[in-house]
C-alpha cells in the first residue's frame, strides 16, 4: 500500500506544511507511521543530526556519550541539543556538530552509542518519522513550521515489520550525507545486494529494501555516475517491482521498474515548483484542478527535478 510524494521549491519557503498536506492526504494509503526528509538551506560546513532513542530514561548519559564520541573525533556540539517532550518513551533527538575529521568513523562512533540509531546527517537533511498519520506527527514535531528547499514524504501501513520510528519511512543512505529515499514497492534481490555491499563495508540497521535501494544509489554516485545515471542503472541491476524517490542535496530523483505497476503522478514547471506523489488528490491539496497533471507511468521511467533554490548559510 504506502504513498510516497517529493516536493520542490523554487525558493526556500513551507516545505514542512506543503509536505504535511500531501501526507495527510495519502492517509487512507498507511497511517501506521509517516515521515518526512525535509532540505533547509544547506550549512557550509558542519552537519545537522536527527537520532532516534529508544529509552527516554537514558536521554542524559546518550547526550553525553554523544558528545563524547563527537569531541574524540575532532568536532563539537554547536548549540544545544533539542528533543520531543512526550510521554512516549522513544524519543527523537536534533543536534548540530562542527566538523568531524572523518565523517563516516565519527557515524560509526555514534550509532555504537547504546540504544541510539542516527536517522540522517546532512548540510542541510533532516528526517523526521514517528508513528501516526501526517496531522499526528506535525503535532508532535512541528513538521510544518520547517523552512526549505525540498523533500520527501511517506506514509506507510506496515505488513511485514513493526509499527515503530525505526521501521518507517523515509530511510537515510548511511553514511552518504544528505541522500534520502521513499520507496513504494519490494526488491527480490535485496539479499544478494546487502551482503554484497556489507562485504563492501557499508552497514544497514534494518531489514527494508529502501534502506538499500538508497546506500546502492549513493555508492554507485560515489564512484562517479550523476544522480540520473545511478537511477539508469539501478533498473537493470535491482530486481522487483518499485517507484522510488531519492533526493539528495541537490534535487530529487525517480525510477520504475520494467512493470510500472506502482502509480506516480506529477505538477512540474509551476510559478512556485513542482510536487510529485503516488496520487494526484494529494498534488491537488497544492495545485488547483485547472493546473495540469500527468501520470508517470511507462515502464523503466527515470526523471531527475533540480532544487535550484540552494544557497549555503
Amino acid at each position: 500500500m504506502c504513498g510516497i510524494a517529493g516536493r520542490i521549491l523554487n525558493q526556500p519557503g513551507p516545505i514542512g506544511s506543503d509536505l504535511v498536506a500531501m501526507m495527510q492526504a495519502l492517509r487512507h494509503r498507511g497511517w501506521d507511521s509517516t515521515g518526512f526528509a525535509l532540505y533547509g538551506v544547506p550549512r557550509s560546513n558542519g552537519y545537522v543530526v536527527r537520532a532516534l532513542l529508544d529509552d527516554r530514561d537514558h536521554l542524559g548519559s546518550a547526550l553525553d556519550e554523544l558528545l563524547e564520541r563527537t569531541r574524540a573525533h575532532g568536532a563539537d556540539f554547536v548549540g544545544d541539543p533539542t528533543w520531543d517532550n512526550t510521554d512516549q518513551p522513544h524519543v527523537s533527538l536534533r543536534f548540530e556538530v562542527s566538523e568531524p575529521e572523518q565523517l563516516r568513523r565519527w557515524i560509526d562512533a555514534c550509532d555504537a552509542v547504546d540504544l541510539i540509531e542516527l536517522q540522517s546527517v546532512g548540510r542541510s537533511l533532516e528526517i523526521v518519522k514517528d508513528v501516526g498519520d501526517a496531522e499526528e506527527v506535525d503535532a508532535k514535531h512541528d513538521i510544518s513550521s520547517f523552512v526549505g528547499t525540498h523533500g520527501l514524504g511517506h506514509v506507510r501501513l506496515a505488513t511485514e515489520s513493526l509499527v515503530s520510528p525505526v521501521a518507517g519511512h523515509p530511510f537515510w543512505a548511511r553514511p552518504f550525507p544528505d541522500v534520502a529515499i521513499v520507496h513504494n514497492g519490494q526488491l527480490t534481490n535485496y539479499y544478494t545486494w546487502k551482503r554484497r555491499l556489507q562485504r563492501a563495508g557499508y552497514r544497514f540497521t534494518t531489514d527494508n529494501d529502501s534502506e538499500l535501494i538508497a546506500v546502492w544509489n549513493s555508492v554507485e554516485m560515489a564512484a562517479g555516475l550523476s544522480l540520473e545515471e545511478a537511477l539508469s542503472k539501478s533498473r537493470d541491476d535491482l530486481d522487483g517491482v518499485f517507484t522510488y524517490l531519492l533526493a539528495t542535496l541537490h534535487g530529487i530523483g525517480m525510477a520504475k521498474d520494467r512493470w510500472a505497476i506502482k502509480p506516480l503522478a506529477c505538477i512540474e514547471d509551476q510559478p512556485d515548483g513542482m510536487a510529485i506523489s503516488t496520487e494526484e488528490q494529494a498534488l491537488r491539496t497544492l495545485y488547483a484542478g485547472d493546473v495540469p497533471a500527468h501520470n508517470y507511468d511507462e515502464p523503466m521511467m527515470v526523471a531527475v527535478w533540480p532544487a535550484t533554490a540552494l544557497v549555503p548559510a
